[in-house]
């Protein structure tokens, strides 16, 4: 997710943890505001510097192997990067960061969370989704700002002429397009009573094809796993959506060497259960498990999270796939 990393800390500086360094660099940021008008220079110069440090993305946090240590500590970073965007607003790299930690947040703990308990705690994952929902639109704005920052007006010509929009980005555009497509996305998944929001599907088409066109190979082939479930649900496209998923899962693992468990996941769910493909189903789970984290550090968080979603997926089999006997026959007059 995020890291507090600075880009060259201090020897003395490295055995500390990025939690700590971040409750340090928040005592010199609170210091700098301390000095009050007359040092606006210093003031601004001191937000700025912070905001470069926070925007670093890094193995920080990706790479801890304690999710719910990550879990306690993403509010507080969240939150500062919003304290510092106050300051200075104009900072793209910080409404990069803000846009990617908000979604990573709601979906590695919210949106999981929600899903784990929805069967004991109907209201209780209501409430979570609804939180999850409201974060994803947070981060979709400010993926939007940070793109409107490069291109004057970008998000008002989205939502006239979502497709015209994206022609002008360029490659160095990709993270805010696809940590935007990725939150909007996600909160349309999570609003069918919104016909309102439902009706944005275009625009997120738009902002991830786009990314797709300019860097297929963006953060080790995180474009291509967004869109395993996308295509599932895509309207208008030829060919059949399976496919289009499938194929998309085979270039996210290409692209990752194997190395991440969330594309096989992702199959399972979108592509198995809708498929009703218990052998598919269990044989993805199973080598999503069979992945090692301590392989991956850069991922090992997400793999740990992720790995408990497979557990817990196929701890339900039997619910999510029909017994070959209870299947239609594929010709059969309903």
């Amino acid at each position: 997710m995020l890291n507090f990393l600075p880009i060259c800390p201090p020897h003395h500086l490295k055995r500390l943890h990025p939690i700590v360094k971040a409750r340090l660099s928040t005592v010199l940021f609170a210091l700098a505001l301390l000095l009050g008008s007359g040092c606006a220079t210093l003031r601004q110069t001191a937000v700025n510097q912070l905001g470069d440090m926070l925007a670093e993305g890094g193995a920080g946090f990706a790479a801890d192997d304690d999710p719910e240590l990550i879990r306690a500590a993403a509010p507080f970073s969240l939150k500062l990067i919003e304290s510092l965007l106050a300051e200075t607003p104009g900072h793209r790299g910080l409404r990069l960061a803000a846009a990617s930690g908000f979604t990573q947040y709601a979906f590695l703990y919210l949106e999981q969370d929600a899903d784990l308990m929805a069967d004991q705690d109907y209201a209780g994952a209501s409430l979570l989704r609804g939180r999850a929902r409201r974060l994803y639109l947070r981060a979709r704005d400010h993926g939007l700002r940070g793109l409107d920052l490069a291109h004057d007006g970008f998000s008002r010509q989205l939502r006239a002429d979502p497709k015209a929009a994206v022609r002008g980005a360029v490659p160095g555009d990709v993270p805010l397009l696809f940590w935007t497509a990725a939150a909007w996305g996600a909160a349309i998944s999570l609003s069918k009573d919104n016909a309102g929001l439902i009706a944005d599907q275009v625009m997120v088409e738009a902002l991830i094809d786009r990314a797709l066109e300019l860097n297929e190979r963006y953060d080790a082939g995180a474009i291509h796993a967004f869109l395993i479930p996308y295509e599932m649900a895509r309207q208008g496209a030829p060919g059949d959506p399976a496919a289009r998923a499938r194929q998309h899962g085979v270039r996210a693992m290409e692209l990752c060497t194997g190395g991440q468990v969330g594309p096989l996941v992702s199959l399972a769910e979108a592509v198995a259960v809708v498929k009703q493909d218990r052998a598919e189903f269990q044989a993805l789970l199973k080598q999503a498990l069979a992945i090692d984290p301590e392989a991956h550090p850069e991922w090992r968080l997400a793999n740990l999270v992720m790995q408990r979603r497979a557990r817990w997926l196929l701890s339900r089999t039997d619910e999510l796939i029909l017994p070959e006997a209870d299947l239609p026959m594929p010709n059969a007059t309903p």
